[in-house]
């Protein structure tokens, strides 16, 4: 199993963990509500689990322009 992180506006992979066995608390995952959990973590078939989060550049750019998180997909 691994858990994979990557921006949710432009899909740039931004880490992960190979063969994870850190539990949820230790990735601080536990402190998401339960529809936050929906909105950002993936359960793939194979055992992975993908999380969904923002990077630098995105976050940058959506603090510059903040009528672009208006937009479904502003970022692409």
């Amino acid at each position: 199993m691994a858990v994979n992180y990557i921006c949710r506006h432009c899909s740039m992979p931004l880490g992960s963990f190979e063969n994870a066995d850190v539990p949820e608390y230790r990735l601080g995952l536990h402190f998401l509500t339960p529809e936050e959990r929906k909105r950002i973590i993936a359960y793939n078939s194979n055992g992975d689990v993908t999380v969904r989060v923002i990077c630098d550049y995105c976050s940058q750019t959506l603090d510059a322009n903040p009528e672009l998180s208006l937009l479904s997909n502003p970022l692409q």
